[in-house]
């Protein structure tokens, strides 16, 4: 399941959501400091492990 980081646009706060993708699409992102729904999703680096079968 993707995590997304998020930041709060009035307290500055923040944070991590673990949501599935249709959860994303439909779900309107609250911070949990308060409770602002003034949140922007934040970019951050991935990882990405693979196994490579010889």
């Amino acid at each position: 399941m993707p995590s997304y980081d998020f930041r709060c646009e009035k307290c500055r706060k923040r944070f991590t959501l673990t949501l599935t993708i249709s959860e994303y699409e439909r779900t309107k992102v609250r911070c949990p400091k308060c409770k602002s729904t003034r949140v922007k999703q934040e970019i951050t680096p991935f990882q990405v492990v693979t196994s490579k079968k010889s």
